[in-house]
């Protein structure tokens, strides 16, 4: 009898093998050792040790309110608000000066500008603490991304990659190096919709306090640029197809006496938050304040309209929500009360260095943003003409898919590109019948187009980045996390390593093109006397002597 020959098998060719474990050779741990090493070798070579005045907008503005607040005076900057960025820098100062690390921690402590070489000392101290904690807080928002994302998505390698995109994404290379507001305004509204996506599809008895978790960063980001009202406002309807069958409330939850009990305990809570946190909320609202300040009123010349037009939208996407994944009149209840409590007592937080042009502008977003809105923007906002907003609208979509296309647009996102995926993504999602990831890939996408839209604009700054690539990241990941079959396809990898090269080249093009930047400081002096009035700079002229 002959036997059949034993031959082992043929290795994997390059074509079969799975293009996410090559992308992601490095495993998850060392995989977030190398990204954090990689964000800060950038920081260090193209953003610390730059000349002090090379950032100053908005550098200087949020030092010399720091510097300002532990004189014991008053915050000069308002236009954001920058409030948490404020606070935690004038806190960032105190504590590295009460280690002994930092002399010039408050205006008193700057030398006179007449004295060009202790105040460049000082200055470039105090700016690159400033630096230090603003690369600090991206690194800890990378990081808080990588381990939501893995909750959100099957496969931690997906995880890492949307990481990897997030970290080196245009938005965190300007935020990483620069004391600005967008990052620690957008970052918790993103962990807000990461948290809800996440909780949305497994249930639990914590689910309310999870979504109050959420609602207190949103009003947290909020706290600290208005801007990040748009995005807020797309949370409750990007969430609505993010569910499971594994949705449905646990038995707790299930019109049981003691789920009741809880619901009354949360609006207590609600009722009690509402009850302290009234003052800040009349404050918002005072006429003379919105006066001087030169609001006006966004709908029917009243102010709080679309404040509860958000409102009735988030508890109507809440009962959808409900009855669309099978979530109990209990559970729902006591969410919305618990998320009401959060974000009244996380709006107490402007409490904690109160001036009431935070407060005003805070409670009303959407007038704030219009005092440095363009006329045209202005008129459509008030309703002069629907004409005029239609036109606006189709401008903004206009001008972001130009973008988007890099070719008619070039910009520094490297999130262009990842578009170029995600759209035909989406399509093959649909036709091969996983139509809920294409809608919930859709969803994201199209909120992010639309908050881009509306930045337009605002020139559509690369600092405005922040508020919308974490959502196309994310539409990303969930369509690679669904479709994992195509790891396996023979040009995955390659396609793959081109998307990492051009992804972190084109990232690092503007911290490399402000590092060799030939641009001088004299453009700060004609800012400086409104912004920072009690910091004379050596190279603006001295304001002239009183009589």
């Amino acid at each position: 009898m002959n036997e059949l020959p034993t031959t082992a098998p043929a290795p994997p060719t390059t074509a079969t093998r799975d293009a996410f474990d090559r992308l992601t050779f490095l495993g998850r741990r060392r995989g977030l050792a190398a990204i954090v090493a990689g964000l800060a070798f950038s920081f260090f070579l193209y953003g610390y040790a730059l000349i002090y005045w090379r950032n100053a907008d908005m550098d200087f503005m949020v030092i010399y309110n720091a510097l300002a607040l532990n004189d014991g005076k008053p915050q000069r900057f308002f236009d954001h608000t920058a409030y948490i960025t404020i606070l935690s820098t004038k806190l960032w100062f105190q504590l590295l000066h009460a280690l002994g690390l930092l002399d010039a921690w408050s205006l008193s402590a700057i030398p006179p500008a007449s004295d060009v070489a202790a105040f460049d000392a000082a200055m470039t101290s105090a700016v690159r603490a400033g630096r230090l904690l603003a690369f600090l807080i991206a690194t800890g928002c990378v990081l808080i991304f990588a381990g939501l994302t893995r909750r959100v998505v099957r496969d931690w390698r997906v995880a890492m990659l949307a990481t990897l995109a997030f970290a080196f994404s245009g938005g965190i290379a300007v935020h990483s190096r620069i004391l600005r507001s967008e990052l620690v305004a957008a970052c918790p509204v993103i962990f807000a919709l990461l948290i809800l996506i996440a909780i949305g599809r497994s249930a639990g008895i914590a689910r309310p306090l999870w979504m109050a978790l959420a609602a207190g960063l949103c009003v947290l980001g909020l706290e600290n640029k208005v801007q990040v009202i748009l995005l807020i406002g797309a949370l409750p309807l990007l969430v609505l197809p993010f569910g499971s069958r594994d949705s449905a409330s646990v038995a707790f939850w299930n019109d049981t006496p003691s789920a009741w009990l809880a619901a009354v305990v949360a609006a207590i809570a609600a009722l009690a938050a509402a009850w302290v946190a009234w003052p800040l909320i009349a404050t918002g609202f005072d006429r003379a304040l919105l006066e001087a300040a030169q609001f006006r009123p966004l709908l029917l010349g009243r102010y709080g309209i679309y404040q509860a037009a958000l409102s009735m939208l988030i508890a109507g996407c809440m009962i959808a929500y409900a009855a669309i994944w099978r979530i109990s009149a209990a559970e729902t209840l006591a969410s919305m009360s618990a998320m009401a409590a959060s974000a009244l007592v996380t709006l107490l937080a402007l409490d904690l260095q109160y001036n009431a042009g935070n407060v005003i502008a805070v409670i009303n977003p959407l007038e704030k943003m219009l005092t440095f809105a363009d006329a045209a923007t202005s008129d459509a906002a008030s309703g002069s003409s629907l004409a005029g907003i239609l036109r606006l609208l189709l401008e903004g979509i206009a001008s972001v898919l130009a973008r988007y296309t890099f070719v008619l647009h070039s910009s520094p996102r490297p999130t262009v590109f990842l578009t170029w995926l995600i759209v035909p993504g989406i399509v093959y999602a649909w036709r091969r019948g996983e139509r809920l990831v294409a809608i919930q890939a859709l969803a994201l996408l199209l909120a992010a187009t639309g908050i881009d839209a509306l930045g337009v604009r605002r020139g559509l700054k690369s600092e405005y980045f922040i508020f919308t690539d974490p959502l196309i990241i994310l539409s990303g990941a969930i369509l690679l996390d669904s479709l994992a079959d195509l790891r396996f396809r023979k040009w995955t990898y390659a396609i793959g390593a081109v998307l990492f090269g051009l992804h972190i080249a084109v990232g690092q093009a503007e911290p490399i093109k402000y590092a060799f930047m030939r641009r001088g400081p004299e453009p700060i002096c004609q800012w400086r006397p409104y912004y920072t009035p009690l910091l004379q700079l050596p190279w603006c002229p001295a304001p002239p002597a009183r009589p």
